[in-house]
């Protein structure tokens, strides 16, 4: 069995697209998935399959969810080596553990690509924000108290392209490398 983790985009956040992370939980093991943990309440799961294919397993996270939750939430999946392997090629400036940075991966659902966002996003700010794109993730990185003037803190919950995005902290990334 392989070990994979799904991001689920905009789930919990203000109140809104509510799912219990007991409920998540129990449904994906009535799909046949082993060792099902949850991390957080922003939908971070870590499970085991037979599946080999990715869109398979996205598509039938995504069908579960709009018939238990009824909800059209995106599903990010991506096996756990995968995951630790682009961590291994993060940048150096990400996540150097600095109070004053924020660090974030982005990780763009398909069919959406780097250069899409980038269109859509632009330029970041060069004196607030860092971005450096690795296959289908984007590692940014901004000055935390000056957030509200980067260029993309806005821009990746209100653009069109946000719908192919989701993001978490350098800290939840790595520990759901781990679990």
């Amino acid at each position: 069995m392989k070990r994979y983790v799904a991001l689920l985009r905009g789930i919990n956040v203000g109140g809104k697209n509510k799912i219990s992370m007991k409920d998540l939980k129990s449904n994906l093991e009535n799909l046949a998935y082993g060792n099902v943990k949850t991390y957080l309440n922003s939908g971070n799961v870590i499970f085991s399959s037979e599946e080999r294919n990715i869109a398979n397993l996205k598509c039938q996270i995504e069908t579960m969810i709009k018939q238990e939750f009824n909800l059209d939430i995106p599903v990010y999946i991506i096996l756990q080596e995968h995951l630790k392997d682009i961590l291994n090629n993060a940048p150096t400036w990400w996540h150097d553990n600095g109070k004053e940075i924020y660090d974030n991966l982005i990780f763009i659902i398909p069919p959406a690509t780097f250069a899409d966002v980038y269109a859509e996003l632009k330029e970041p700010n060069k004196d607030l924000e860092k971005i450096s794109n690795y296959e289908d993730v984007i590692f940014w990185s901004f000055v935390r108290k000056d957030y509200n003037k980067t260029n993309w803190w806005a821009k990746t919950s209100t653009a069109k392209i946000s719908n192919s995005l989701t993001i978490r902290t350098a800290n939840t990334v790595k520990k759901i490398a781990d679990m």
